[in-house]
Protein backbone atom coordinates (compact mmCIF):
# COMPACT_ATOMS: atom_id res chain seq x y z
CA UNK A 1 0.00 0.00 0.00
CA UNK A 2 1.27 3.44 -0.92
CA UNK A 3 2.27 5.92 1.72
CA UNK A 4 -0.25 8.78 1.40
CA UNK A 5 -0.83 12.11 3.71
CA UNK A 6 -4.00 14.22 3.46
CA UNK A 7 -5.60 17.10 5.22
CA UNK A 8 -8.78 17.62 3.22
CA UNK A 9 -10.95 17.30 6.40
CA UNK A 10 -12.41 19.78 9.23
CA UNK A 11 -9.35 21.47 10.40
CA UNK A 12 -6.96 19.86 8.19
CA UNK A 13 -3.73 21.81 7.30
CA UNK A 14 -0.32 20.92 5.59
CA UNK A 15 0.72 20.41 1.80
CA UNK A 16 3.69 17.81 0.37
CA UNK A 17 6.25 19.55 -1.31
CA UNK A 18 8.67 16.12 -2.27
CA UNK A 19 9.34 12.78 -1.30
CA UNK A 20 11.91 10.48 -1.57
CA UNK A 21 10.15 6.72 -0.06
CA UNK A 22 8.97 7.16 3.35
CA UNK A 23 10.77 10.46 4.24
CA UNK A 24 8.19 13.55 3.08
CA UNK A 25 9.42 17.21 3.13
CA UNK A 26 6.12 19.16 3.64
CA UNK A 27 4.35 22.73 4.38
CA UNK A 28 2.25 24.35 6.57
CA UNK A 29 -0.30 26.31 4.26
CA UNK A 30 -1.13 29.96 5.32
CA UNK A 31 -4.21 31.07 6.63
CA UNK A 32 -6.35 32.79 3.57
CA UNK A 33 -5.47 36.23 2.78
CA UNK A 34 -2.82 35.98 5.43
CA UNK A 35 0.82 35.23 5.79
CA UNK A 36 -0.07 33.71 9.21
CA UNK A 37 0.55 29.88 9.68
CA UNK A 38 1.57 27.35 11.94
CA UNK A 39 -1.54 24.83 12.71
CA UNK A 40 -0.96 21.66 11.14
CA UNK A 41 -3.39 18.95 10.89
CA UNK A 42 -2.60 15.70 8.66
CA UNK A 43 -3.28 12.34 8.44
CA UNK A 44 -0.58 9.54 7.74
CA UNK A 45 -1.67 6.63 5.70
CA UNK A 46 -0.01 3.32 4.69
CA UNK A 47 3.11 3.35 7.13
CA UNK A 48 1.69 0.89 9.45
CA UNK A 49 4.84 -0.68 10.96
CA UNK A 50 7.56 1.31 9.08
CA UNK A 51 9.43 4.43 10.47
CA UNK A 52 8.61 7.46 8.76
CA UNK A 53 10.19 10.88 8.39
CA UNK A 54 7.95 14.36 7.94
CA UNK A 55 9.75 17.35 7.57
CA UNK A 56 8.30 20.83 8.06
CA UNK A 57 10.48 22.66 6.14
CA UNK A 58 8.74 26.04 5.99
CA UNK A 59 9.16 26.39 10.12
CA UNK A 60 11.24 29.05 9.63
CA UNK A 61 8.55 32.01 8.50
CA UNK A 62 6.10 30.41 10.44
CA UNK A 63 4.00 33.20 12.59
CA UNK A 64 6.15 32.28 15.74
CA UNK A 65 9.63 30.45 15.03
CA UNK A 66 10.31 30.58 18.47
CA UNK A 67 7.57 27.65 19.10
CA UNK A 68 9.70 25.27 17.02
CA UNK A 69 12.14 25.01 19.42
CA UNK A 70 11.24 22.09 22.43
CA UNK A 71 8.12 21.21 20.71
CA UNK A 72 6.92 17.66 20.04
CA UNK A 73 4.05 17.44 17.55
CA UNK A 74 0.63 15.27 18.46
CA UNK A 75 -0.11 11.79 17.36
CA UNK A 76 -3.68 9.77 17.35
CA UNK A 77 -4.48 6.10 16.15
CA UNK A 78 -8.12 7.25 17.49
CA UNK A 79 -8.67 10.62 17.45
CA UNK A 80 -9.41 10.73 21.13
CA UNK A 81 -6.07 10.11 23.10
CA UNK A 82 -3.25 12.34 21.52
CA UNK A 83 0.47 11.58 22.51
CA UNK A 84 3.65 13.24 21.75
CA UNK A 85 5.51 12.19 19.01
CA UNK A 86 8.54 11.55 20.97
CA UNK A 87 11.41 12.09 18.36
CA UNK A 88 11.12 15.38 17.27
CA UNK A 89 13.81 17.86 16.52
CA UNK A 90 14.20 21.28 14.86
CA UNK A 91 16.94 23.23 13.34
CA UNK A 92 17.52 25.23 10.47
CA UNK A 93 14.08 26.20 10.15
CA UNK A 94 13.09 22.44 9.77
CA UNK A 95 11.00 20.82 12.25
CA UNK A 96 11.50 16.85 11.75
CA UNK A 97 9.00 14.27 13.18
CA UNK A 98 10.21 10.31 13.29
CA UNK A 99 7.95 7.85 14.40
CA UNK A 100 6.60 4.14 13.36
CA UNK A 101 2.97 4.36 12.66
CA UNK A 102 0.98 1.29 14.95
CA UNK A 103 -1.69 1.08 12.55
CA UNK A 104 -2.03 2.06 8.83
CA UNK A 105 -3.92 4.84 9.76
CA UNK A 106 -2.56 7.66 12.35
CA UNK A 107 -3.05 11.70 12.81
CA UNK A 108 -0.55 14.37 13.77
CA UNK A 109 -1.67 18.17 15.14
CA UNK A 110 -0.19 20.66 16.25
CA UNK A 111 -2.42 20.00 19.26
CA UNK A 112 -4.75 17.77 19.65
CA UNK A 113 -7.96 19.64 17.65
CA UNK A 114 -11.25 20.66 18.55
CA UNK A 115 -13.65 20.14 15.76
CA UNK A 116 -16.52 21.48 14.84
CA UNK A 117 -18.49 18.52 14.67
CA UNK A 118 -17.56 18.34 18.60
CA UNK A 119 -18.26 21.87 19.11
CA UNK A 120 -21.66 20.92 17.48
CA UNK A 121 -22.09 17.96 20.06
CA UNK A 122 -21.05 20.66 22.55
CA UNK A 123 -23.81 22.78 21.83
CA UNK A 124 -26.13 20.22 21.54
CA UNK A 125 -25.32 18.68 24.84
CA UNK A 126 -25.31 21.79 27.17
CA UNK A 127 -28.63 23.36 25.12
CA UNK A 128 -30.27 20.89 26.02
CA UNK A 129 -30.18 20.89 30.13
CA UNK A 130 -32.95 22.39 31.39
CA UNK A 131 -30.99 25.80 33.02
CA UNK A 132 -28.58 26.73 30.18
CA UNK A 133 -30.25 28.72 27.29
CA UNK A 134 -29.00 28.87 23.54
CA UNK A 135 -28.93 31.66 21.40
CA UNK A 136 -27.40 32.48 18.53
CA UNK A 137 -25.08 36.10 18.74
CA UNK A 138 -24.72 36.26 15.23
CA UNK A 139 -22.71 34.76 11.90
CA UNK A 140 -19.67 34.52 10.76
CA UNK A 141 -18.10 35.46 6.56
CA UNK A 142 -19.04 31.75 6.12
CA UNK A 143 -22.58 31.88 7.53
CA UNK A 144 -21.74 29.93 10.66
CA UNK A 145 -23.31 30.92 13.89
CA UNK A 146 -21.77 32.10 17.01
CA UNK A 147 -22.56 29.90 19.44
CA UNK A 148 -23.32 31.32 23.25
CA UNK A 149 -24.60 29.44 26.12
CA UNK A 150 -26.11 30.91 29.05
CA UNK A 151 -25.77 29.24 32.76
CA UNK A 152 -26.61 31.06 36.23
CA UNK A 153 -28.68 33.57 37.84
CA UNK A 154 -26.64 36.07 39.60
CA UNK A 155 -26.60 39.61 39.48
CA UNK A 156 -22.83 39.35 38.35
CA UNK A 157 -22.24 38.74 34.55
CA UNK A 158 -19.72 36.95 32.76
CA UNK A 159 -18.54 36.66 29.76
CA UNK A 160 -16.17 33.86 28.76
CA UNK A 161 -15.11 33.64 25.41
CA UNK A 162 -12.73 31.70 23.25
CA UNK A 163 -11.03 30.22 19.97
CA UNK A 164 -10.90 34.12 18.54
CA UNK A 165 -7.50 32.30 17.31
CA UNK A 166 -8.54 28.64 15.81
CA UNK A 167 -5.44 27.55 15.89
CA UNK A 168 -5.78 27.41 19.59
CA UNK A 169 -7.97 24.29 20.01
CA UNK A 170 -6.89 24.13 23.86
CA UNK A 171 -9.08 26.75 24.26
CA UNK A 172 -12.40 25.11 23.26
CA UNK A 173 -10.82 22.02 25.48
CA UNK A 174 -11.01 24.34 28.09
CA UNK A 175 -14.08 25.83 27.26
CA UNK A 176 -15.75 22.20 27.61
CA UNK A 177 -14.13 21.84 30.78
CA UNK A 178 -15.35 24.98 32.19
CA UNK A 179 -19.26 24.03 30.64
CA UNK A 180 -19.21 20.55 32.56
CA UNK A 181 -18.14 22.25 35.49
CA UNK A 182 -20.62 25.21 35.81
CA UNK A 183 -23.66 22.78 34.51
CA UNK A 184 -22.56 19.96 37.82
CA UNK A 185 -25.50 19.91 39.51
CA UNK A 186 -24.00 18.66 42.58
CA UNK A 187 -20.70 20.76 42.77
CA UNK A 188 -20.94 23.17 45.50
CA UNK A 189 -18.52 25.54 43.39
CA UNK A 190 -20.89 25.55 40.56
CA UNK A 191 -24.00 25.99 42.85
CA UNK A 192 -23.01 28.84 44.41
CA UNK A 193 -21.60 30.47 41.11
CA UNK A 194 -24.68 30.18 39.61
CA UNK A 195 -26.46 32.01 41.80
CA UNK A 196 -24.40 34.82 42.55
CA UNK A 197 -23.22 35.08 38.70
CA UNK A 198 -25.43 34.62 35.06
CA UNK A 199 -22.64 33.34 32.52
CA UNK A 200 -22.48 34.05 28.92
CA UNK A 201 -19.90 31.49 27.38
CA UNK A 202 -19.17 31.86 23.50
CA UNK A 203 -16.87 28.44 22.94
CA UNK A 204 -15.61 28.85 19.54
CA UNK A 205 -15.87 33.08 18.18
CA UNK A 206 -13.83 31.95 15.05
CA UNK A 207 -15.52 28.46 13.53
CA UNK A 208 -14.30 29.70 9.68
CA UNK A 209 -11.20 29.57 10.77
CA UNK A 210 -11.58 26.71 12.47
CA UNK A 211 -13.00 24.34 9.80
CA UNK A 212 -10.30 25.72 7.27
CA UNK A 213 -7.46 24.59 9.24
CA UNK A 214 -6.29 28.67 9.94
CA UNK A 215 -3.74 29.57 12.86
CA UNK A 216 -4.99 33.36 13.63
CA UNK A 217 -7.86 34.21 11.14
CA UNK A 218 -11.00 34.59 9.96
CA UNK A 219 -12.64 33.67 6.62
CA UNK A 220 -10.96 37.16 5.32
CA UNK A 221 -7.88 36.71 6.72
CA UNK A 222 -8.39 39.11 9.76
CA UNK A 223 -7.11 38.36 13.05
CA UNK A 224 -9.99 38.87 15.19
CA UNK A 225 -8.32 39.54 18.33
CA UNK A 226 -6.89 42.92 16.92
CA UNK A 227 -10.54 44.47 16.02
CA UNK A 228 -12.12 44.72 19.66
CA UNK A 229 -11.88 48.86 19.10
CA UNK A 230 -13.77 48.99 15.68
CA UNK A 231 -15.01 45.27 14.32
CA UNK A 232 -17.50 45.38 11.15
CA UNK A 233 -20.12 43.36 9.57
CA UNK A 234 -17.00 43.46 6.68
CA UNK A 235 -14.73 41.86 7.98
CA UNK A 236 -15.13 40.70 11.29
CA UNK A 237 -18.40 40.33 11.73
CA UNK A 238 -17.62 37.31 14.84
CA UNK A 239 -16.43 40.50 17.24
CA UNK A 240 -18.72 42.82 16.23
CA UNK A 241 -21.67 40.50 17.35
CA UNK A 242 -19.70 39.28 20.59
CA UNK A 243 -18.86 43.18 21.69
CA UNK A 244 -23.05 44.14 20.91
CA UNK A 245 -23.79 41.30 23.04
CA UNK A 246 -21.78 42.42 25.79
CA UNK A 247 -22.88 46.21 25.83
CA UNK A 248 -26.35 44.77 26.18
CA UNK A 249 -25.08 42.18 29.53
CA UNK A 250 -22.08 44.66 30.47
CA UNK A 251 -19.80 41.95 31.87
CA UNK A 252 -18.26 43.00 36.17
CA UNK A 253 -15.97 39.55 35.08
CA UNK A 254 -14.14 38.76 31.32
CA UNK A 255 -12.49 36.08 30.36
CA UNK A 256 -10.50 35.07 26.88
CA UNK A 257 -8.81 31.59 26.18
CA UNK A 258 -5.76 31.13 24.62
CA UNK A 259 -3.01 29.30 23.76
CA UNK A 260 0.96 30.31 23.13
CA UNK A 261 3.21 28.76 20.89
CA UNK A 262 6.28 29.89 22.65
CA UNK A 263 6.05 30.11 26.51
CA UNK A 264 6.03 26.66 28.20
CA UNK A 265 3.72 27.64 31.07
CA UNK A 266 0.14 28.67 31.91
CA UNK A 267 -0.15 32.34 32.84
CA UNK A 268 -2.72 35.37 32.64
CA UNK A 269 -2.17 38.72 30.54
CA UNK A 270 -4.23 41.86 31.78
CA UNK A 271 -5.01 45.08 30.75
CA UNK A 272 -1.98 47.13 32.07
CA UNK A 273 -1.81 50.45 30.50
CA UNK A 274 -5.51 51.27 29.51
CA UNK A 275 -6.17 55.05 29.95
CA UNK A 276 -8.35 54.86 32.44
CA UNK A 277 -6.93 52.12 34.67
CA UNK A 278 -7.92 51.91 38.36
CA UNK A 279 -6.74 50.70 41.09
CA UNK A 280 -9.60 48.63 41.91
CA UNK A 281 -9.40 46.77 38.92
CA UNK A 282 -5.62 46.27 39.32
CA UNK A 283 -6.23 45.06 42.43
CA UNK A 284 -8.56 42.45 41.71
CA UNK A 285 -6.24 41.34 38.51
CA UNK A 286 -3.33 40.44 40.95
CA UNK A 287 -6.01 39.17 43.29
CA UNK A 288 -7.34 36.32 40.75
CA UNK A 289 -4.23 35.78 39.81
CA UNK A 290 -2.27 35.17 43.01
CA UNK A 291 -5.91 32.62 43.76
CA UNK A 292 -5.17 30.67 40.75
CA UNK A 293 -1.75 29.92 41.06
CA UNK A 294 -2.55 28.74 44.64
CA UNK A 295 -5.48 26.54 43.47
CA UNK A 296 -3.63 25.07 41.01
CA UNK A 297 0.22 23.72 40.11
CA UNK A 298 -0.11 24.18 36.31
CA UNK A 299 -0.69 28.24 36.76
CA UNK A 300 2.11 30.16 37.15
CA UNK A 301 2.89 34.01 37.05
CA UNK A 302 6.27 34.01 36.96
CA UNK A 303 6.58 33.93 33.01
CA UNK A 304 3.90 35.81 30.54
CA UNK A 305 3.99 39.21 28.49
CA UNK A 306 6.33 42.31 28.54
CA UNK A 307 3.48 44.84 30.53
CA UNK A 308 2.92 47.44 28.92
CA UNK A 309 3.59 51.32 30.24
CA UNK A 310 1.45 53.43 31.28
CA UNK A 311 -1.20 54.71 28.15
CA UNK A 312 0.15 52.24 25.87
CA UNK A 313 -2.02 49.77 25.87
CA UNK A 314 -2.90 47.57 22.72
CA UNK A 315 -6.48 49.02 22.75
CA UNK A 316 -7.48 46.77 19.69
CA UNK A 317 -7.51 43.48 21.70
CA UNK A 318 -10.14 42.48 23.27
CA UNK A 319 -8.93 42.16 27.17
CA UNK A 320 -7.91 45.49 27.01
CA UNK A 321 -11.16 46.81 25.31
CA UNK A 322 -13.35 45.23 27.66
CA UNK A 323 -11.54 46.51 30.71
CA UNK A 324 -11.64 49.99 29.42
CA UNK A 325 -15.30 50.18 28.24
CA UNK A 326 -16.80 48.42 31.07
CA UNK A 327 -14.23 49.32 33.70
CA UNK A 328 -14.44 45.10 34.63
CA UNK A 329 -12.27 42.88 35.77
CA UNK A 330 -10.61 41.31 32.10
CA UNK A 331 -7.98 39.03 31.28
CA UNK A 332 -6.64 36.47 29.08
CA UNK A 333 -5.69 33.06 29.88
CA UNK A 334 -2.73 32.01 28.03
CA UNK A 335 -2.17 27.79 28.06
CA UNK A 336 1.23 25.71 26.01
CA UNK A 337 1.36 24.23 22.96
CA UNK A 338 4.43 22.88 24.20
CA UNK A 339 3.98 21.80 28.05
CA UNK A 340 3.95 23.40 31.18
CA UNK A 341 7.68 22.85 32.12
CA UNK A 342 6.73 23.48 35.92
CA UNK A 343 5.21 19.65 36.24
CA UNK A 344 5.19 18.62 32.62
CA UNK A 345 3.50 15.25 31.39
CA UNK A 346 6.25 13.16 28.49
CA UNK A 347 3.82 11.26 27.44
CA UNK A 348 1.22 14.09 26.35
CA UNK A 349 2.60 17.01 27.14
CA UNK A 350 -0.51 19.76 27.69
CA UNK A 351 -2.99 18.18 26.47
CA UNK A 352 -7.17 18.40 26.59
CA UNK A 353 -7.52 17.05 29.90
CA UNK A 354 -5.04 19.20 31.54
CA UNK A 355 -7.35 22.01 29.64
CA UNK A 356 -9.98 21.21 31.23
CA UNK A 357 -8.54 20.63 35.02
CA UNK A 358 -7.32 24.00 34.29
CA UNK A 359 -11.41 25.56 33.59
CA UNK A 360 -12.17 23.94 36.89
CA UNK A 361 -9.19 25.87 39.10
CA UNK A 362 -10.23 29.48 37.29
CA UNK A 363 -13.78 28.96 37.86
CA UNK A 364 -12.30 27.88 41.80
CA UNK A 365 -10.79 31.26 41.45
CA UNK A 366 -13.62 33.39 40.42
CA UNK A 367 -15.56 31.34 43.41
CA UNK A 368 -12.69 32.60 46.03
CA UNK A 369 -12.70 35.77 44.82
CA UNK A 370 -16.85 37.00 44.62
CA UNK A 371 -16.73 38.95 47.69
CA UNK A 372 -14.00 41.42 46.31
CA UNK A 373 -15.64 41.33 42.67
CA UNK A 374 -19.29 42.31 44.23
CA UNK A 375 -18.13 45.26 45.89
CA UNK A 376 -18.21 47.17 43.29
Amino acid sequence: MATTISSAFDSGNIRVVGQDGDRFDLEIVKDASSDFYQWFHFRLAGAGGREVTLRIVNCADSAYPNGWPGYKARLSVDRETWVQVPDCSYGDGVLTIRLTPETDCVWLAYFAPYSMERHHDLIATFSSLPDVAYRSLGQSLDGQDIDCLTIGEGPLTAWIYARQHPGESMAEWWMEGALEKLADPDDPVARVLRKEVTFHLVPNMNPDGSRRGHLRTNAAGINLNREWHEPSAEKSPEVLCVRNAMDAARPDFAMDIHGDEAIPANFLAGFEGIPSLTQRQSDLFKLFSDTLERLSPDFQSRLGYEIPAPGQANMSMSTTQLAERFGCLSTTLEMPFKDNDNLPDPVCGWSPERSKFLAHACLHALHAILPDLKKA
